[in-house]
C-alpha cells in the first residue's frame, strides 16, 4: 500500500469516527457516590433502607420482583431495623401463598414489555460498569466495591432528550448511563412521586441512592456480619502472628545459648 493511499484510509477512519451516533459511543461513566455502607466499616443505615423500602414498594414492585427477599429478613440484625411485629404487618398487605417471600408483580403488566423486568433480588450485585485502568488498580487499595449502587443510582437519573442527531427506537428511552443509550424502561422516578415521613428530601437525587442502597441490601444482607467477621478473624491472625513471632524468638535464642 503505498504511503497516499494509508493516509486516504486513516482520514477515513477519522472522519467515521467523527460521525459516529452518540449511541454507538460508550456510556458516561456513573459517579462515586458516598454509601453509608462502603469501606471495611461502612454500616447500612437502616433509614436509607426504609426510604428503598418504600420507593420499591410504590415504585419498582409494580414491574420488578424482589423473590429472593423474605419479609422476615427486614427484622434481621443489620437490615431496615424492623421489629418481627412490623415485618409480619408488611406481609399482611400482600397476597402470599406458602412462602412470605415478596410477591411477583402482576403479569398482565409485566407481560406488556417486550423484554420481562429482570428481578431485583441481586441486581446491585449483578450490575457494574468498566472501571478501567488504573481506576480498577485504586480500587483493590481503596476496596472500592460500590460499582453496583453506583451504577443503579446513576441510571434512575441518566434520562434525558438524545443528542441532536441521535435516533432512539420506537418503544426505548434515551439514557446516557446505559451501555446503548437506548433504554425499555420509561424514567421510573419523580420529584415528589413518593412521601417520605422523616423529612429526607422527596428528590430524583435522593430516591435513586435510596433505592440503590436498599438493593445493595437486599443483594448482601449480611454485609455488616461480614465484615465484623472479618475484623476479628484480622485483629486474631495480628495477635497470632505476633505470638508466633515471639515464640519462635524464645525458643532461638534457648538453642542457640
Amino acid at each position: 500500500m503505498t504511503l497516499n493511499k494509508l493516509l486516504a484510509v486513516v482520514l477515513a477512519g477519522a472522519c467515521v469516527a467523527l460521525i459516529e451516533p452518540a449511541a454507538a459511543q460508550e456510556a458516561a461513566t456513573p459517579p462515586k457516590l458516598s454509601w453509608a455502607f462502603a469501606g471495611p466499616f461502612g454500616k447500612f443505615d437502616p433509614g436509607q433502607l426504609q426510604r428503598g423500602l418504600k420507593i420499591y414498594h410504590d415504585v419498582c414492585s409494580n414491574c420488578h420482583s424482589l423473590s429472593l427477599v423474605a419479609f422476615r429478613n427486614l427484622a434481621d440484625a443489620g437490615g431496615p431495623g424492623y421489629s418481627a411485629a412490623q415485618a409480619a404487618a408488611l406481609a399482611a398487605t400482600y397476597k402470599l401463598t406458602a412462602a412470605d417471600h415478596f410477591p411477583s408483580p402482576n403479569e398482565a403488566v409485566t407481560s406488556a414489555f417486550p423484554i420481562k423486568p429482570p428481578d431485583m433480588s441481586v441486581l446491585a450485585k449483578a450490575r457494574s460498569y468498566p472501571r478501567g485502568f488504573p481506576g480498577f488498580v485504586f480500587d483493590l487499595f481503596t476496596q472500592y466495591q460500590e460499582q453496583g449502587p453506583d451504577y443503579i443510582a446513576a441510571l434512575l437519573k441518566g434520562y434525558d432528550n438524545a443528542p441532536a442527531g441521535v435516533n432512539v427506537p420506537p418503544g426505548t428511552f434515551y439514557n446516557k448511563y446505559f451501555p446503548s443509550h437506548n433504554l425499555a424502561m420509561p424514567q421510573p422516578l419523580f420529584p415528589g412521586q413518593v412521601t417520605y415521613d422523616d423529612g429526607s428530601p422527596q428528590t430524583v437525587e435522593q430516591y435513586s441512592q435510596d433505592i440503590a442502597a436498599f438493593l445493595m441490601w437486599a443483594a448482601e444482607p449480611h454485609l455488616d456480619q461480614r465484615k465484623r467477621i472479618g475484623f476479628q478473624v484480622m485483629i486474631y491472625l495480628i495477635v497470632f502472628a505476633g505470638l508466633l513471632y515471639f515464640t519462635k524468638k524464645k525458643i532461638w535464642r534457648e538453642a542457640h545459648t
